[in-house]
This record gives C-alpha cells, sequence and structure tokens, in this order.
C-alpha cells in the first residue's frame, strides 16, 4: 500500500516515449495512515489536482522514515 505525507514529492515515470515524467509536491493527505488519494501541486503546470497513485508513480518522502 502507497503511503505519504504532505511535502513528499510525486514522481510519475512516462509509459510512452513521448510523454514526460512528472513531479509533483504532496499539499494534502486526507486518510491519516497516508493512504491515497492525494492533493498534488504539480510542477509542470503550477496546478494542483486530486492524485490516485499508479504502478508508474511512486512517493519519495522528504522526512526520514528510518526510525
Amino acid at each position: 500500500m502507497v503511503k505519504a505525507a504532505a511535502g513528499d514529492q510525486v514522481v510519475v515515470e512516462s509509459t510512452h516515449l513521448s510523454a514526460h515524467r512528472r513531479e509533483g509536491q504532496i499539499v494534502e493527505v486526507h486518510d491519516p495512515n497516508g493512504a491515497p488519494p492525494y492533493l498534488v501541486h504539480w510542477n509542470d503546470t503550477d496546478t494542483e489536482s486530486l492524485f490516485f497513485p499508479g504502478p508508474d508513480a511512486h512517493i519519495v518522502p522528504t522526512s526520514n522514515q528510518n526510525s
């Protein structure tokens, strides 16, 4: 299960040669356990949208989660 927190980065890899990689910052997580959907601010379009991660997406935590 995907888990995230506000401030984490989302990276969506392209599955098509003509498409580009998307990156954004998670603005809001409504589930207390960090489950999707997430409100994401996208860097390429400077817009926000509700996002449900698929298999081509991964979360890059901003905090050290090894503790």
